[in-house]
């Protein structure tokens, strides 16, 4: 019996493929926002909404995710080639 082998080269690169119906972009790198922005972006809203304790993961997640899509945004009009 034999058996049909991948070699690990041939993962990697099938990994790296896009999704069905995603465009590949190759000048489009993954963006992960620096903890620390992250953390502040949290911490007003946090102020913002009356300092009640109990939120920290409902903060962090909503700051993690606006800093993504204003990342996105950025990109989408070329400011982030900007110095």
């Amino acid at each position: 019996m034999k058996h049909n082998r991948i070699s690990q080269a041939q993962n990697q690169s099938e990994a790296s493929l896009p999704v069905r119906g995603e465009k590949a972009d190759p000048g489009k790198t993954d963006f992960a926002p620096s903890p620390e922005a992250v953390a502040r972006k949290a911490y007003f809203a946090y102020v913002n909404e009356g300092s009640r304790p109990g939120h920290e993961v409902q903060h962090w997640l909503a700051a993690e995710a606006d800093l993504i899509a204003e990342r996105n945004l950025t990109r989408a009009h070329g400011f982030h080639n900007q110095t």
